[in-house]
């Protein structure tokens, strides 16, 4: 069914239909880029700490992401399983092990980030570079006001909660009638292994 314009125009005006549209087009690109990763989105963002050379130890690293110290036990044993990362000793405690990415791990790391601002050019291509480059900014700038007072504890369901949200019913019902199909949130399911999908439909993802 199509939308009459006067409702098009008034969802197009509204802050929250289009945060919607970009979190929803984001989202979709960057669920197919890391489907591929053990883990998935969590996995990502493990294997990004890793590479960023901000070694940390198991449970260090868990209580930055807001992992779960046994989801987190699972993700290290794909993510290690996949030569991507290593546990090694921690020299200053022998009991703890710091997680540390691997050359496999990096290089893979360095083509993820490649394509993902491929995604990202698509998602803001009806900007110029200028207006890209002051859309980061300005969204950059919100965004970190917005975390000081309500902080983001996992970062991975952030497109979940989107998806349940009253926004995201009108994002897909005013993208459908203009041809394109909704989609569900795949940044917050791609790439899982088998294993990990079992753990989630246990409640430990």
């Amino acid at each position: 069914m199509t939308q009459a314009p006067e409702v098009r125009d008034e969802l197009q005006s509204d802050l929250g239909w289009a945060l919607g549209v970009m979190l929803r087009a984001y989202a979709k690109g960057a669920g197919h880029v890391i489907a591929g990763v053990p883990g998935g989105p969590r996995g990502y963002q493990v294997l990004a700490a890793a590479a960023s050379g901000a070694e940390g130890t198991q449970l260090a690293l868990a209580n930055k992401l807001g992992i779960d110290r046994t989801v987190m036990t699972y993700l290290l044993d794909d993510l290690e399983q996949a030569g991507l990362i290593e546990r090694r000793p921690d020299p200053a405690d022998r009991r703890a092990r710091r997680i540390v990415a691997t050359d496999a791990g990096r290089a893979t790391m360095c083509e993820l980030q490649g394509k993902l601002a491929h995604v990202e050019s698509r998602v803001l291509s009806a900007l110029d570079e200028a207006e890209r480059e002051l859309f980061r900014a300005l969204l950059r700038r919100a965004a970190t006001r917005v975390d000081e007072h309500d902080p983001l504890a996992d970062a991975c369901t952030v497109v979940d909660q989107f998806a349940a949200s009253p926004t995201a019913s009108a994002v897909a019902a005013s993208t459908a009638s203009a041809g394109s199909s909704p989609t569900a949130s795949p940044a917050g399911s791609a790439g899982a292994s088998p294993g990990a999908s079992r753990r989630r439909r246990k409640g430990q993802i």
